[in-house]
């Protein structure tokens, strides 16, 4: 294992991101064609296996890549460009390994990093707390889960599971690190949406399913202390990263079919098309509203290091802050991708609406993503914050 840990703290910063460069331009071959077909990436996720860059948040001294919060999702936006299907994915990876970090114990979770790393796990999602139809029952090994799970991010091809489960008479979430291949365990191919196509977000049944004690997540346990709150600031991050991922595909793309097959429109004064006023007109505003967007991520995604960097000294001011700034990133984020996906066709014309180029693979992806967190309950708590000086209610969406 310390030989193992050693190569892999041997890679620096620049080995990262250009495997991540790599494997973003292998991607982007297949994007097309894989965003029709639907189901699950398993070539892209065995590539990301290989690489390495599943153990980018774990720390070097248990044989991870030791890389910060602002990093990380660098690399996830980087991908969200030519295919937030994998970017989500990957993405979630990350999450659920800090899921484990923030809600258990040094016993529980340095083990399960070393393993990711050694065994090259991929992490799946069944951890929805909107979704209380799985129940947990004690019993004298620890609990029996049993029922169901849907928007399970990741779980299909996964090698193991972050669960949650509501224990009867109450509403109290448990939540527990599973394989993946556990008896009693089902996931269903039933992710057939408009958008995030590959993200194998579909069903699971949960029948019986034994969980060990030293497998549920209870000390800290969930939300409990400002820092095991940052883990839905991460998750909201994550989904800001990926929008502007998305947002900035969509303008490359334009971009390039702009300056390639775009036509001057016979009544224009422009002597080409990528002279026209019109067309920089919209360009500008895509620019401008990027722009705006890029740095709140920014700023987001360094504070989140700084807060990351204080485990449990972090206190409820310093995390409230961060929630502000994510929430405005979000918001953000959200809106401007929105917008630049659909009015990109404002700037490529009509023969860019072509099914063969599936150009609008960005806004169904960025519009089926955007909704599993409204964007209006995080404007209420802006104005909140904007109005009476009030930070959001910790939650697992705020």
């Amino acid at each position: 294992m310390k030989n193992h840990q050693q190569s892999k703290a041997a890679l620096s910063r620049d080995d990262i991101f250009q495997r991540a460069t790599t494997l973003a331009a292998q991607f982007a071959q297949t994007a097309v064609e894989r965003d029709q077909l639907g189901g699950t990436p398993k070539a892209e996720r065995d590539a990301l296996r290989q690489s390495g860059l599943l153990t980018l948040i774990i720390p070097t001294e248990h044989g991870g890549l030791g890389a910060n919060w602002q990093d990380t999702l660098a690399i996830v936006r980087q991908f969200a460009r030519v295919d937030s299907s994998v970017a989500h994915v990957f993405a979630f990876q990350h999450l659920l390994l800090a899921t484990v970090r923030l809600f258990g114990q040094p016993a529980q979770w340095q083990p399960w990093f070393e393993s990711t790393v050694r065994e090259r796990w991929f992490w799946g999602n069944a951890l929805n707390p909107l979704d209380t139809r799985t129940v947990a029952v004690a019993d004298a090994q620890g609990y029996q889960f049993h029922g169901s799970k849907s928007f399970c991010s990741g779980a299909l091809d996964s090698d193991m599971l972050v669960v949650s489960a509501v224990q009867p008479h109450s509403d109290k979430l448990l939540i527990a690190a599973l394989p993946t291949r556990r008896e009693g365990i089902t996931l269903y191919h039933d992710w057939d949406n408009i958008g995030q196509r590959q993200t194998d977000s579909g069903g699971a049944d949960f029948n019986q399913v034994r969980v060990a004690s030293h497998e549920a997540l209870l000390e800290p346990g969930p939300l409990s202390t400002p820092f095991s709150t940052l883990r839905p600031l991460i998750a909201q991050l994550i989904l800001t990263i990926i929008y502007l991922g998305i947002a900035e595909g969509a303008l490359a793309e334009a971009k390039r079919y702009s300056l390639t097959q775009r036509r001057r429109w016979p009544t224009s004064l422009a002597s080409s098309a990528n002279q026209d006023p019109y067309t920089l007109l919209h360009y500008g505003e895509f620019w401008a509203g990027l722009e705006g967007a890029r740095l709140l991520a920014e700023r987001a995604a360094a504070e989140l290091d700084s807060a990351w960097a204080l485990g449990e000294q972090l206190d409820a001011a310093r995390r409230g802050q961060l929630a502000i700034s994510v929430a405005a990133a979000k918001v953000t984020a959200a809106r401007v991708g929105l917008d630049l996906t659909s009015r990109m066709f404002d700037v490529t014309g009509a023969r860019a609406t072509t099914a063969a180029l599936r150009l609008d693979r960005f806004w169904r992806n960025l519009r089926v993503h955007s909704l599993h967190d409204p964007v209006d309950y995080k404007l209420q708590e802006l104005g909140n914050w904007a109005l009476n000086d009030s930070y959001p209610q910790p939650s697992f969406y705020a």
